[in-house]
């Protein structure tokens, strides 16, 4: 969902996610589920035969020569997008599944006269959420008085308070600070300020001069006069074009997307008194004061861009900032507002720059707001499990994390650009590595926190103060290692560098990731090589900075490092050549991370695949050998649809490759090529010493 919704996260893990796409969706969810009911009773995959569906690839296209059509160009073609949505691929299935699943959670609770404390705020939430008649009523009353802050800012001092309480007001602020993990001392927390404070999904949408671009900008002009209006807002054609123009100063100030990833970078930390010593100008003492934290030492991780921020801030007009943050306000709260308001900001928020085509149903972007771990994730999460995750789907989950970590084991031990110095750390990390699968252990409490069936921006007002002094009361404690940064429901994973934990909530657990009843190179294909892929997280350019105990330090030989990166930069170059839109190419920097993630973790994937046929040769199914069924389940994984504009956004964006590209990630494999008769000549063909190798 593009259009923009303001975000409770409060206390922000180190994590990378491993985001996603696609399956098939001819049939309804409805349907899928009663299916996957019946096929788990007759022990059959749900997904054809084995696992696989075959009649999704297009057999009139080399495996050589695009392999992402190969395993999915009839579905492809076929497959109809959602007018409500901007990408449809198997992450987007299953949350439509897992969506589903939630309102049948809902209606069940709301149809109840006997519910517990927790239920009772879920019914609430959704009440209030729900009644489109009293948010219409409202129209823009409930942020009235936070509006009229804005609009009573009289000097700097005043401007620098209203951009320490953005997390309260639901507003934007050049200057942000989010509660992180202390990079050297895993065990504390620490502020980590940065620059933000864009409307656009990226700092070359305000500086690129194509037409493409530029049109994107007379678009926003547009829509921030609307919003403004909504307000009234005298001469806000004016205005608007203000805000452009000060956005455009913070862009310009902004590191590109690739250097701001980089660890070694971002990583500056300083006390508490040394910050206005170091970075002058700005009421640091002000702007805390409103955040609810102590903030006894910090990391700042722009430090040039923070410095150029604090000069726009004091050279900008007050009139403008006021406008600034009024059109924010207005915006981020557009979903919570009256349907005039959400409308107006879903035309530019997901149709202009996402290309969708129509707006989600309200019940789906309730269920989508009350399932962040900010808000009733967690309470909802405990009835999910409860009815879709069988102690059986962790069970085997376990089993193949133990055989990932025994493969690339093996393969660390058998690197020969590594000196076995370095290997003794890279095991020692790969031993510390821990696993958490499905459910967290501990689950969130909400004692206290109070949900109104008639206050939706009360509901979410309440939420922001519930969670920020949780989040304030744990600030000088140790760390809480027992935390989850998504709820169980959502179809992701994660890895957290600081705890060196890698993350499986239960949603993501299903086909065609992982099927019980799936053949096992479909499984390992599938999940396997996910789970590869956020250990590699672990190993790859930026998380092999840190060591086994999360700590950020070098733990290489200087020559090791430098084999790392020369094979690093290949791939890097590799992903750089894929153009999607004319003039508009994948980031290889940006994306290498997760290119090494995909990589890297079929590699550990195949090889524990290998391990696990004890020398037999697989079985032929279909005609399918298990070598094909592998290459062919990673595939089917990553086919989607998008927009152009939600490629766009990707490609400037995002950290991941498009899935198209994240499907061709096999052509670094020799089996691969063995599979599927991979010839010089076929267009995915690369020499043996292009192949990049890594883990």
């Amino acid at each position: 969902m593009l259009y923009k919704r303001i975000g409770l996260l409060l206390i922000i893990p180190s994590v990378v996610m491993l985001n996603g796409c696609e399956q098939k969706q001819e049939i309804s969810v409805d349907k899928q589920t009663t299916e996957k009911s019946v096929a788990a009773q007759n022990k059959q995959a749900e997904l054809g035969s084995f696992g696989i569906e075959l009649d999704a690839r297009d057999l009139s296209v080399k495996p050589g020569d695009d392999f992402f059509n190969y395993a999915g160009g009839t579905w492809y073609k076929n497959f109809e997008m959602p007018a409500d949505r901007t990408r449809y691929g198997a992450f987007d299935a299953l949350a439509i599944r897992s969506e589903n699943q939630i309102q049948a959670i809902i209606e069940s609770i709301t149809s109840s006269s006997e519910l517990n404390e927790e239920e009772q705020m879920i019914a609430d939430f959704y009440a209030a959420y729900m009644d489109v008649e009293t948010l219409n009523a409202k129209g823009i009353s409930p942020i009235s008085d936070v509006l009229e802050s804005i609009s009573s800012i009289e000097n700097r001092t005043d401007l620098t308070k209203a951009f320490g309480r953005a997390w309260l007001d639901g507003s934007s602020s050049p200057i942000t600070g989010g509660m992180w993990f202390n990079r050297l001392n895993p065990d504390q927390y620490q502020m980590s300020i940065g620059v933000s404070g864009l409307s656009l999904p990226d700092r070359s949408y305000y500086l690129n001069d194509s037409e493409r671009f530029a049109d994107i900008r007379n678009a926003f002009v547009a829509h921030v006069e609307e919003m403004l209006n909504f307000a009234g807002i005298e001469n806000s054609k004016e205005k608007a074009a203000a805000i452009l123009a000060l956005e455009t100063k913070i862009a310009e100030v902004q590191w590109p997307r690739e250097k701001r990833r980089n660890r070694d970078l971002t990583l500056n930390q300083l006390e508490r008194d040394a910050l206005s010593t170091s970075y002058p100008g700005f009421d640091w003492d002000s702007y805390f004061a409103q955040t609810l934290y102590t903030i006894p030492h910090l990391n700042v991780s722009h430090p040039e861009p923070i410095k150029g921020a604090i000069e726009i801030v004091n050279q900008e007009p007050l009139s403008v900032w006021k406008d600034y943050l009024t059109y924010h306000t207005i915006s981020n709260h557009a979903g919570l507002l009256s349907q005039e308001i959400f409308e107006a900001n879903y035309r530019f928020y997901g149709k202009k720059l996402g290309g969708q085509q129509e707006p989600k149903a309200r019940w789906k972007r309730a269920i989508s707001d009350m399932s962040g771990t900010q808000t009733l994730g967690f309470a909802i999460g405990k009835v999910y499990v409860d009815r879709h995750f069988p102690a059986s789907s962790k069970e085997q989950m376990s089993d193949l994390v133990k055989n990932l970590r025994t493969a690339l084991k093996q393969r660390i031990e058998g690197l020969d650009w590594m000196s076995e110095e370095t290997k003794v750390n890279a095991l020692k990390k790969l031993a510390s590595f821990r696993p958490k699968i499905g459910y967290p252990d501990k689950w969130q409490t909400f004692e206290g926190l109070e949900i109104k069936p008639d206050d939706l921006l009360g509901n979410v007002k309440r939420l922001r103060v519930f969670f920020r002094e949780q989040s304030a009361a744990k600030e000088l404690g140790k760390t809480d290692r027992e935390r989850w940064a998504m709820a169980p429901q959502r179809v992701n994973a994660y890895y957290n560098s600081s705890f060196n934990e890698i993350v499986f909530p239960a949603a993501i657990l299903q086909p065609p990731f992982f099927d019980p009843n799936a053949d096992p190179a479909v499984n390992y294909g599938a999940i396997g090589a996910v789970i590869g892929h956020e250990m590699g997280h672990g190993f790859d350019d930026q998380g092999s900075k840190s060591d086994a105990n999360g700590i950020q330090q070098n733990w290489w030989t200087d020559e090791d490092r430098a084999a790392f990166e020369t094979k690093a930069s290949m791939l890097a170059e590799q992903y750089s050549q894929y153009e999607p839109i004319p003039d508009n190419f994948v980031n290889g920097l940006n994306s290498l991370g997760e290119n090494i993630g995909d990589v890297g973790g079929l590699a550990m994937a195949y090889h524990a695949y290998k391990l696990s046929l004890n020398g037999k040769e697989a079985p032929v199914i279909d005609g399918v050998t298990g070598d094909q069924r592998f290459f062919l389940a990673w595939a089917q994984v990553w086919r989607e649809k998008r927009t152009e504009e939600s490629m766009l956004n990707q490609l400037r964006g995002g950290t991941h490759a498009p899935g198209r590209y994240r499907a061709l990630a096999p052509r670094n494999h020799d089996a691969w090529y063995d599979a599927f008769n991979v010839q010089p000549g076929d267009a995915l063909y690369l020499p043996p010493d292009q192949r990049v190798r890594i883990w």
